[in-house]
């Protein structure tokens, strides 16, 4: 079975492990191994990026990197928790799936999360007049 077999490999890197019903599962992992365990998926498990969900939770920021296997229809969902609201950066995805690019920079736009070794966090869908460090998905952000 597959969720056994990628549950085992990334054993070591796992906070948590939940399968929501029989196609979808959950894990949590810790922001420095999200390159290791996204090239495991990858290149191990042949499962592609299929996008990626940004969530401000008030006392952190949620990113979930959803990864779909084609073959049997199965989403394995990858949960990284960025504690440091003041400086919110995770490595960049960019150099192994070329379609996180957008993705990136739209969190990157609308909750202020830095995606290092990103090379064009440049604006997306803000006006490139739009205030600097004023993210319109933080909770925080006031409308004025």
């Amino acid at each position: 079975m597959i969720k056994d077999e990628v549950k085992n490999q990334l054993a070591p890197m796992l906070k948590n492990w939940e399968i929501k019903n029989p196609r979808r599962v959950y894990f949590e992992i810790d922001k420095s191994d999200l390159k290791e365990v996204a090239r495991k998926l990858y290149k191990d498990f042949n499962m592609r990026l299929s996008t990626i969900t940004g969530i401000d939770n008030e006392k952190n920021f949620e990113l979930i990197f959803h990864f779909g296997m084609d073959k049997t229809g199965e989403l394995f969902n990858v949960r990284v928790f960025i504690t440091d609201k003041t400086n919110p950066e995770i490595d960049s995805l960019v150099d192994l799936f070329k379609a996180s690019d957008w993705v990136e920079r739209e969190i990157h736009e609308l909750l202020g999360v830095n995606f290092k070794g990103h090379p064009n966090l440049k604006h997306l869908l803000l006006d490139d007049d739009w205030p600097k460090d004023s993210y319109p998905l933080r909770k925080d952000y006031k409308n004025e």
